[in-house]
């Protein structure tokens, strides 16, 4: 398991849910929910000198059946934002499917209403998002998804997943 923070995000059109995980991957917890828009990009960057984190996971929206659409293409697109935001820091892809309904059942069962509270589901899914990550790296010995190398590097690389 390698050491370092992880930031996770849950990035949506309206809303980016961010979660941090501890420096040993043990713990991942809530940090902020981000408005998407034109400042979202900077606001992330402020949290990655804030965290400082060994890389930051961004969620992949795949279909039930693995497949990529329209949403993971759009999702690619925010990646590449991100790699000229945040020159240096190391951007993984990982397979997001169901992390907002698991986030939204949490809190249901725990008596919170979702629907009153959509940037908590954000931060909740964030957070989803990163405990999978992080038990994937802890279980097989490898981070899961797919490594975008900061601007410069010569491309991306696919984790074994």
């Amino acid at each position: 398991m390698r050491i370092g923070v992880r930031l996770a995000l849950d990035w949506g059109r309206a809303r980016i849910g961010v979660a941090a995980s501890d420096p040993e991957g043990i713990l991942a917890h809530p940090v902020e929910t981000v408005p998407a828009g034109p400042g979202a990009v900077p606001r992330v960057a402020a949290l990655v000198a804030e965290y400082e984190p060994l890389e930051v996971v961004l969620g992949l929206p795949r279909n039930l059946a693995g497949a990529e659409g329209p949403a993971a293409v759009a999702m690619r697109e925010v990646a590449a934002q991100l790699r000229i935001g945040l020159p240096g820091v190391p951007i993984r892809l990982v397979d997001e499917r169901l992390t907002t309904v698991t986030a939204a059942r949490g809190l249901a069962s725990a008596g919170r209403n979702t629907r009153r509270q959509r940037s908590v589901i954000d931060q909740a899914a964030a957070v989803a998002l990163l405990e999978l990550t992080l038990q994937h790296e802890r279980t097989t010995g490898r981070p899961p998804g797919e490594l975008l190398l900061p601007d410069g590097d010569p491309g991306r690389t696919p984790a074994d997943e």
